[in-house]
């Protein structure tokens, strides 16, 4: 078997379950059970690099922040992003190593707090629609809007902060990465979509209110750091279209033709599915072999093509 070069895209469900707390206590024991995928692959020999959400673990931040505006400063966004990297990171980092102590491998786990540069002319940026951090009242919003605010409506059930979500153009740490998983460490990197930075006139970086897109992050570190697979770990099994519904279809593979042409007619959901496939056409245009979207279940099986859908040109 050929050892490959995978970035791992794991799912928001790989550290919260959907219906519980989230406590720090839960989020370890679930981060424990998803590993077991991931020591499959490093014990197989491949050189495996990890990205991460943090959606629910930055909202955690957002009404933290709120919470104590009146006795502390409120960290801005980007730092949030930077502050999940660090604690999901070490989540993980020791929860893979304990797992693969115990599966007989040595191998180091590190954590790179990452930078993802972004263009500050992004129209994401005129036109901000991703929302975060808590629900508030329609009497609040005035007051909301003269901290610099864009808020909006989330039909149904209050009204919330949006933020820009721009398209990622580069890994700054691409580099630091790259020499790391040739030397034989397995990576952690642009957790929660990468920090948003900007590229200043003088070439010196700086924050960016923004949230970037976990897979399309992961997709662009792929391609930089030249992996020969893209794993996207989700809820379902494969990809389908018509979900749900009586004529669902699933798919074991996939051309970009066809993604391009499931996206056009709306099949792929913005807030779930749209962004996974979006990501996996960039990776593949960008010159990448391979994506695969499937279950943390289905992990290994699909590495070993048994299973999810492949994803080429």
């Amino acid at each position: 078997m050929s050892r490959k070069t995978i970035v791992v895209a794991l799912g928001g469900n790989a550290i919260i379950e959907e219906g519980t707390e989230g406590t720090v206590e839960q989020q370890f024991e679930n981060t424990r059970k998803s590993m077991a995928a991931i020591v499959g692959m490093v014990r197989e020999g491949h050189k495996v690099v990890l990205s991460h959400g943090n959606g629910p673990q930055a909202g955690v931040h957002l009404i933290r922040n709120e919470a104590a505006s009146s006795q502390v400063p409120p960290s801005t966004l980007n730092v949030i992003v930077a502050d999940t990297q660090g604690s999901m990171g070490y989540m993980i980092a020791q929860s893979l190593s304990n797992a693969l102590r115990k599966a007989g491998v040595e191998k180091d786990v590190v954590t790179i707090v990452t930078q993802v540069e972004v263009d500050p002319k992004d129209p994401s940026m005129l036109n901000p629609t991703k929302y975060v951090g808590p629900f508030y009242k329609a009497e609040q919003v005035e007051k909301l809007r003269e901290r610099g605010w864009v808020i909006k409506e989330d039909p149904g059930r209050g009204f919330r902060r949006v933020v820009a979500s721009p398209i990622p153009l580069d890994v700054v740490e691409k580099g630091t990465i790259k020499d790391l998983i040739d030397d034989g460490k397995v990576v952690i990197a642009v957790g929660g979509g990468g920090v948003p930075v900007k590229r200043e006139a003088d070439g010196t970086l700086s924050g960016v209110d923004a949230v970037i897109d976990k897979d399309r992050a992961s997709a662009l570190l792929a391609n930089l750091i030249g992996a020969d697979e893209l794993l996207i770990l989700t809820g379902v099994d494969r990809v389908a279209i018509n979900y749900k519904k009586p004529d669902m279809k699933f798919f074991d593979t996939m051309t970009v033709a066809e993604c391009e042409k499931y996206l056009k007619e709306n099949q792929f959901p913005k807030g779930s599915m749209g962004p996974k496939i979006e990501a996996a056409c960039d990776f593949i245009k960008r010159g990448g072999a391979k994506v695969i979207i499937t279950s943390m279940e289905n992990a290994t099986a699909a590495i070993d093509g048994k299973a999810g859908t492949v994803i080429t040109a």
